[in-house]
């Protein structure tokens, strides 16, 4: 029997229409003003959320009705309000009452009712190009993280040896290699012995004409630094992008020394360099000798073997010791506050375990003696240089307070020698930790929330002006089998839709552009397939007969030219970056809906209309 669908196709084709059309719902409803509240260190509970809604409506009071709703999702609260007036003001009354653990961040939450939510329905997250923010492109210098490797290496080095009691002359770092010098041939032996078995990450060699070991670290090693560092880099930068506030971030890798940041509905992109690009952090160290040692050192340029010269912020200068005592690393949590006593900002400090520990047995051993507070930050300055413009990295250290240990601490203590604003973005950056090699910002896009929302008119606009024209032609063209094709063609659109918000895949305006591309495609299979048609009719063929031809011998061609295309898009999603990838993204799903609706969808509605009837004539 020709052009007969068995029921189980089109009970198939009914399912998938649902389904599609309930997941596509989702992008029209919009978005509500919100607020994201969340707990630095543990998931909020429900006793949590009854106290910061009683909170925020005290702190609200006249506006208090301006708030839609107060939800607890995944360990973190979401706020929607009736406007956006109300939603900033509620941020800045909540961060006030609110202690310093909790993060408040702006967000527009998708207004899908609690039907489509319990469904698991939600809409497509919009890109950026779409919704506003700030873009930015980062690379990571990997010869900073190898040279700080190497300068670690040689602290821990001479420590170990100091530790096994193997007496040599120096250790010092030239070019990749780390140098060490011995007296003793039988010392350099034991030396060599030892350091390879503790030091695995080093490939030692015996120098015994100049009485040195030689050691440079392995390519195992060296990649395994560059993927370490990239990787803290990112968890480091996301910490610095939850203290922004900001929701929804994307902070992804690109490539082998690269890192995208996406930060929607932030404007400010200044403080956004400012604070993800900076590598600020502190050392702490004893004072090497007395202030005549310091100022002698400072003119005759003799420095100790054994100490550093650094200079205070006013240039005075100070002798310390190479040991470094703690690390900015080793922070957990640091908060801008006032010294009250000398009437000054202060950075409170909380040290790890580890750095409590280290903090502990030094402040013992040297109650009464000097401590310094070492600020050290890396700039990349641009000079021009015959003509050229070259960017320098510049690292600053300097010494921004020297007390006098009174008793022994650990792991909390405050410093001070910072103005305010400079003491609140340091705690920031203590908080989220300390880069492991330092960011450098190669690309920057900022797209305004109004440029986005003319983005999604004209995108919405290109996507409505391409289906009705192609509804036109299809109708005219090819009359009652061009209304068939319209409607695979609008079914077609649904399913993209709802595909697209099912992976909450991210929608661009290349997005865009590739579903706009695909409503125009998506007609090639049924003009095929009815130009096929139009041919077995000509023959002489029977109606039903030409239908069915019509779909058997199309449908060789209509794969083939799918599949090529198919491909292309493949590649692009492959190799391409960001916009491209949103493009193949869209390109790719639209060719396999549209495979569906032309070849099964369409087949199924002449079935229906034409299967096992007599005809004389078709409307094609």
């Amino acid at each position: 029997m020709l052009n007969q669908y068995p029921l189980w196709k089109y009970i198939m084709l009914a399912v998938v229409l649902v389904v599609s059309t309930i997941y596509a719902l989702p992008n029209i409803y919009g978005e509500d003003p919100a607020l994201q509240i969340s707990h630095r260190s543990h998931a909020l509970i429900e006793d949590d959320r009854n106290s910061i809604e009683n909170t925020l409506k005290t702190a609200l009071a006249d506006k208090a009705a301006d708030i839609k709703s107060v939800d607890l999702i995944e360990g973190k609260l979401l706020v929607r309000f009736n406007n956006t007036e109300t939603q900033l003001v509620a941020k800045e009354k909540l961060k006030t009452a609110l202690s310093k653990d909790y993060l408040v961040a702006l967000n527009l939450a998708p207004a899908t009712p609690e039907w489509l939510r319990a469904l698991g329905a939600a809409p497509m997250y919009l890109g950026l190009d779409l919704r506003g923010g700030v873009h930015f492109l980062m690379e990571v210098d990997m010869d900073a993280a190898i040279k700080r490797m190497q300068e670690t290496l040689v602290s821990d080095m001479r420590s170990y040896m100091r530790g096994e009691k193997i007496r040599y002359r120096g250790v010092r770092k030239e070019g990749d290699s780390i140098l060490i010098r011995f007296n003793d041939a039988a010392v350099m032996e034991t030396a060599y012995t030892k350091l390879r078995r503790q030091f695995p990450q080093l490939a030692f060699t015996k120098l015994e004409d100049e009485m040195q070991l030689q050691a440079k670290l392995t390519e195992q090693a060296i990649r395994d630094e560059k993927k370490s560092a990239l990787q803290q880099n990112i968890i480091t930068l996301r910490n610095r992008v939850n203290e922004l506030g900001v929701a929804e971030p994307v902070i992804q890798q690109q490539g082998d020394s690269r890192i995208v940041v996406q930060l929607p509905g932030i404007q400010d992109t200044a403080t956004a360099k400012k604070i993800l690009g900076a590598t600020a952090t502190l050392e702490f160290r004893l004072t090497h000798g007395a202030l005549a040692d310091w100022m002698d050192a400072e003119e005759s340029g003799r420095v100790p073997v054994n100490a550093l010269l650094y200079h205070e912020r006013n240039g005075d200068p100070v002798l310390l010791k190479r040991r470094v005592i703690v690390t900015g690393d080793q922070i957990n949590d640091a908060a801008a506050t006032f010294d009250t006593q000398q009437g000054v900002p202060a950075v409170s400090v909380r040290l790890n375990g580890i750095g409590a520990k280290k903090m502990g047995e030094t402040t013992r051993e040297n109650v009464g003696k000097p401590m310094a507070v070492v600020f050290i930050e890396n700039k990349v300055e641009t000079r021009t240089v015959d003509g050229k413009q070259v960017k320098k990295r510049i690292t600053t250290k300097e010494v921004i307070n020297v007390s006098t240990i009174r008793e022994q601490f650990s792991a909390r203590f405050q410093i001070t020698g910072l103005e305010s604003q400079e003491a609140h973005d340091l705690a920031l950056l203590l908080r989220a930790g300390s880069l492991r090699a330092p960011v450098e910002i190669i690309e920057e896009r900022t797209i305004g929330p109004s440029l986005g929302h003319d983005n999604i008119k004209q995108g919405f606009e290109s996507v409505v002006i391409g289906f009705i024209l192609v509804l036109i032609f299809m109708a005219v063209y090819y009359k009652g089998f061009g209304m068939i094709a319209n409607v695979a063609l609008t079914f077609n659109l649904i399913i993209m839709v709802a595909v697209l918000s099912i992976l909450q895949a991210t929608l661009t305006l290349p997005g865009i552009a590739g579903i706009v591309l695909t409503v125009g495609m998506a007609v090639d299979a049924n003009v095929l397939i009815f130009e096929r048609i139009r041919e077995e009719l000509r023959l002489g063929n029977s109606p039903q007969a030409s239908i069915h031809a019509g779909y058997e011998k199309a449908f060789s061609t209509i794969t083939d030219a799918n599949v090529t295309t198919l491909i292309a898009a493949i590649v692009l999603f492959s190799l391409g970056t960001g916009p491209i990838k949103g493009f193949a993204v869209t390109l790719t799903i639209g060719i396999i809906t549209s495979m569906f609706t032309a070849i099964v969808g369409t087949r199924a509605l002449v079935n229906w209309l034409y299967g096992n009837k007599q005809i004389k004539k078709l409307s094609i």
